[in-house]
């Protein structure tokens, strides 16, 4: 968990992001796979923000972090674990901490399948969530399903952060994430500037990429 440096000293409420793989956000000690420095970027640009960061049961990562079950991986268990983010951990914060609770001051922000479960949640929980960090997306895991769920969805008014690299080692990644990005597009008007694309040049799949552009998200989104 972040709290803004001056929070104890302050009465003021505070916009909140959620984020996954909580392991890797604050501390190199406790990652598998690398640091994002969330707090030491924020810490610098003395943000106005609280982040929650929610860990991976152990071994289940891929079930918690993909809406559908994958016909060769299997996971789809990710309604169970945004209910849990909506319903429990959320009024528990709100009650806990001085927090903005609308979805205008509500993020969801992860990588991989972490940015396609945050863009799944804000489809599901569009109340709830306003914006949106989705970086390095793999809508590749549940394609056809999140297709059908966009064709049925008929109303997006969330604010999404799209990012990844041209060197992912995937080549569906940058298209996968034009077509959710024109998907939004169709919804609203691009004049509304309610969407970013950014494609980092040399990006790979990695916590480097998303720990050098967490600043520009954060910043663009609120």
């Amino acid at each position: 968990m972040y709290l803004p440096k001056n929070y104890e000293s302050s009465t003021k409420k505070y916009p909140v992001i959620y984020m996954h793989d909580a392991q890797n956000l604050f501390d190199s000690k406790t990652s598998y796979a690398g640091e994002w420095n969330v707090d030491e970027t924020l810490d610098s640009i003395n943000a106005k923000v609280i982040i929650i960061g929610i860990e991976n049961s152990d071994g289940k990562r891929m079930d918690e972090l993909t809406p559908f079950k994958n016909a060769k991986y299997g996971g789809g268990k990710a309604d169970d674990y945004l209910e849990f983010i909506v319903k429990t951990l959320k009024p528990k914060v709100d009650s806990t901490y001085r927090t903005k609770t609308n979805s205008q001051n509500t993020a969801i922000v992860g990588s991989s399948l972490g940015g396609l479960t945050s863009f799944y949640a804000a489809l599901k929980y569009p109340d709830v969530f306003g914006k949106v960090g989705c970086f390095s997306p793999a809508f590749w895991f549940n394609r056809k399903q999140m297709n059908d769920l966009m064709e049925q969805t008929n109303d997006f008014k969330t604010k999404v952060f799209f990012l990844c690299g041209d060197n992912e080692g995937d080549a569906d990644v940058i298209r996968d994430m034009e077509n959710v990005e024109h998907w939004v597009n169709t919804k609203r008007c691009e004049c509304k500037k309610l969407n970013k694309k950014v494609i980092v040049k040399g990006g790979q799949h990695n916590e480097k990429l998303w720990r050098e552009n967490f600043k520009k998200a954060y910043l663009w989104l609120f």
